[in-house]
């Protein structure tokens, strides 16, 4: 009998049980529900069977590999929910469009009306599949084999994709007469998705599922309709240049078009850029524009180009950081660790700022402040500025769009934008991107070409930035006057090439390695595009290098 050693502790089990079976002997230990087990240092589903001896831990919903995989299951159960309503047994006509907060944006084909009592059905049929506790099956199929079973299914989406797997080999799961495949890790059977609600969102469907916070409550939060509005406006900039998914991008790559394809997205940037600028232009009592978005969104490559446009309308343009605001690093407030905390409100002098901010906006002349990072202390090195009638500031940074930051200066003269990379683009029609992977992956790059930090590094640090990002941006993003979408449809296969010796360089045993493994294993979906193809202006170019800016 294999010996699992669990906790310091081994025990002996039969050759053939499931991890679930081991899972539920110690689920009363765990605040959250168990989904999945490391085994000897790897991931495994809960419906794998012991075989061997080794150490075993638990991967829960609160983790963000066991929070993944509960969602990835609601989805497969919300795409065989739809086609048990639609009573049809071909191609599921489901798109998973994109992620607002906790929900699910999801569409249909074919100019099927969603309605309300559509949407109802939908979660019934759902609450159905919880009730039934259906296994989900999973099982190896050799590429070729899948590559039929997706074309007899009518999913071409999948066919394309598969098209370019150099693996010879994939997963494939199975939930009672629905085969398909996702990108990563499942539950055992559908009883395990306990709290969700489907909901009509304009022309599709809302899956709400609760947070990686509270993975075990279903949190409804406000309508952030600016931000689904600016997600949506990329899914259709997508659609009409025919790239849907990943392999509808390789096709392109493959095909030659990539060059034709680089110049319509950056124009179409370019043109929002443009619209911005108007707007601001629209509006003459604005002086303050104000730009705020989380990390490796692009912040100082899209200042620069609205920058651009703004003197197109005769306007003069005067970037500012608020980094120069910090306070003193003495007077840094701490974390619970003992570490400064830069990206807290707290750490930056508010009041010094709107003083400066005020004189400037009464036409004064005001010395400017740097911030020396290397001594921590703010310095006035003698750079003045005065406000004439067509001057303008640009000003970036972390907390822009939060009106403690700029509480003393009237409203109508500030114009505030938030700018995300918020990627659409999907791997195939149930399998969606998260934004935060592009962004990950932005800075993994921009930091060890900028910083000679280590991909171990950037990806140690990450949840701590998602952190402040939650804390610090993403509440006052609907505040905004403007969104700005700066993900870019072909980004991933420029960064491919540059992220991959990075990932790649994190060793096995190191806690960072999961993630890094499964970042390769999500790059090696798309074809490499050379960056020499790329504008001097791009804002690609602020993580990859070569931009025009100074970035």
């Amino acid at each position: 009998m294999p010996v699992i050693k669990i906790n310091g502790t081994a025990r002996e089990y039969d050759k053939g049980t499931t991890y679930e079976e081991i899972a539920k002997e110690y689920q009363h230990e765990f605040r959250y529900r168990i989904a999945a087990v490391i085994f000897n240092g790897k991931i495994c589903e809960l419906m794998k069977k012991v075989k061997r001896d080794g150490e075993l831990s638990f991967v829960t919903f609160g983790d963000d590999i066991g929070h993944k995989t509960m969602r990835r299951t609601a989805v497969m159960m919300l795409i065989k929910a739809i086609r048990d309503v639609e009573g049809k047994n071909s191609a599921p006509s489901a798109k998973i469009e994109f992620l607002i907060g906790n929900s699910y944006y999801c569409t249909l084909r074919d100019g099927m009306e969603v309605t309300d009592e559509f949407a109802q059905k939908v979660a019934e049929r759902f609450k159905q599949l919880v009730d039934m506790a259906i296994p989900i099956v999973k099982n190896v199929y050799p590429i070729d084999e899948a590559i039929e079973l997706f074309r007899e299914q009518g999913m071409t989406d999948k066919v394309a994709l598969l098209k370019y797997r150099r693996s010879s080999e994939i997963n494939i799961y199975k939930l009672q007469d629905f085969y398909d495949y996702f990108y990563g890790y499942m539950l055992p059977n559908t009883s395990y998705i306990e709290n969700f609600m489907i909901t009509r969102k304009g022309e599709g469907l809302m899956l709400t599922l609760p947070p990686k916070s509270e993975p075990d409550k279903l949190i409804i939060l406000e309508d952030r309709n600016k931000l689904f509005n600016t997600m949506k406006l990329a899914s259709d900039w997508g659609a009409m240049m025919g790239i849907d998914n990943v392999g509808d991008l390789n096709n392109k790559v493959c095909e030659g078009r990539i060059n034709e394809m680089i110049l319509v997205q950056e124009s179409l940037q370019e043109r929002r850029i443009g619209e911005i600028a108007c707007k601001i232009h629209d509006r003459p009592d604005v002086k303050f524009v104000m730009i705020a978005g989380p990390s490796s969104s692009g912040k100082t490559s899209f200042a620069n180009r609205l920058s651009i446009q703004l003197r197109t309308y005769g306007l003069i343009p005067h970037p500012i950081s608020l980094d120069n605001y910090f306070v003193n690093r003495e007077d840094t407030p701490l974390n619970p660790d003992g570490s400064y905390n830069f990206e807290c409100l707290g750490a930056m002098d508010i009041e010094k700022f709107n003083e400066d901010m005020g004189k400037l906006l009464k036409g004064e002349r005001v010395e400017m402040p740097e911030f020396n990072f290397i001594t921590g202390k703010r310095e006035m090195n003698g750079e003045f500025l005065q406000l004439g009638d067509n001057d303008i500031l640009v000003i970036e940074g972390i907390h822009g769009l939060n009106e403690q930051m700029t509480y003393a200066l009237p409203a109508e003269s500030k114009f505030k934008i938030y700018i995300s990379a918020l990627t659409t683009l999907s791997i195939d029609s149930h399998n969606r991107i998260p934004t935060t992977d592009g962004r990950l992956l932005r800075r993994i790059v921009r930091d060890a070409r900028t910083r000679g930090a280590s991909a171990k590094k950037t990806i140690s640090m990450w949840d701590s930035v998602r952190a402040g990002e939650e804390e610090n941006i993403f509440p006052f993003q609907e505040d905004a006057d403007e969104m700005f979408n700066s993900a870019q449809i072909y980004e991933l296969a420029v960064i491919k090439p540059y992220a991959e010796p990075l990932l790649f360089s994190i060793e096995k045993g190191e806690p960072e390695y999961y993630e890094a493994k499964r970042l390769l294993k999500f790059l090696d979906y798309f074809v490499s595009v050379d960056s020499s193809m790329l504008p001097r202006n791009s804002i690609c170019r602020e993580f990859v290098g070569g931009s025009c800016f100074k970035v």
